[in-house]
């Protein structure tokens, strides 16, 4: 008559979980983690979005063909990751490399024109110690593009590696880590866009 077995709540065996198994999924609660972060941002200059002390509102500062620019530039560079993630599946070392570069470019070039809008209004005395309007669009447009110069470096990070040791399993998992990441990115974007410049403007 054969013993029973005990019930076993772990595993000792490695192969049971390769390398990278949980990858996905912590790099999911990661993301959800930064969506409440930029949420609470969003509710901040919902609330002070209007508190202009007696200063310059949306509609005196906001350049909103340079923004429309801003917007088209990271919008592309999302499409040109996704060549690169194409480039990824046919197992084009190459051509991940050279639509990784575009899309870095793409993504300084937003960074920089981000920076001329924040040198520009600080210039023109609109820094963020001037209103609670000023300072909940400074600290929620400065969030975003801080996560794009990280997302920049650590493309960067990438292209080395891929260079180096070329598409393999490791790499592969860090290109679609950092996929999810920039699109997540061009849809904060989006929202920024949309919340703060447009219907800035509109109000």
């Amino acid at each position: 008559m054969a013993e029973p077995t005990t019930p076993s709540f772990w595993d000792t065996d490695p192969h049971h979980h390769p390398e990278g198994a949980s990858t996905s999924l912590g790099f999911w609660v990661y993301l959800m983690s930064d969506c409440l972060m930029f949420a609470v941002l969003f509710a901040v200059y919902g609330v002070l979005g209007g508190s202009y002390a007696a200063g310059p509102g949306p509609q005196d500062l906001f350049d909103l063909e340079l923004v429309a620019i801003n917007t088209a530039l990271l919008l592309f560079s999302s499409i040109t990751y996704g060549f690169a993630m194409l480039g990824m599946v046919k197992g084009r070392k190459g051509e991940v490399l050279t639509w990784l570069g575009i899309t870095l470019i793409f993504g300084a070039a937003f960074l920089c024109v981000e920076m001329y809008e924040f040198y520009h209004l600080i210039h023109e005395g609109a820094g963020p110690q001037r209103s609670g309007f000023l300072s909940a669009f400074f600290v929620l447009v400065g969030t975003h593009g801080l996560h794009v110069a990280f997302g920049s470096l650590w493309l960067i990070t990438l292209m080395v590696q891929v260079s180096r040791y070329g598409l393999i399993e490791a790499n592969k998992r860090r290109l679609s880590c950092l996929s999810m990441f920039w699109h997540f990115l061009d849809v904060i974007w989006i929202g920024v866009f949309t919340f703060v410049y447009l219907l800035g403007m509109i109000q």
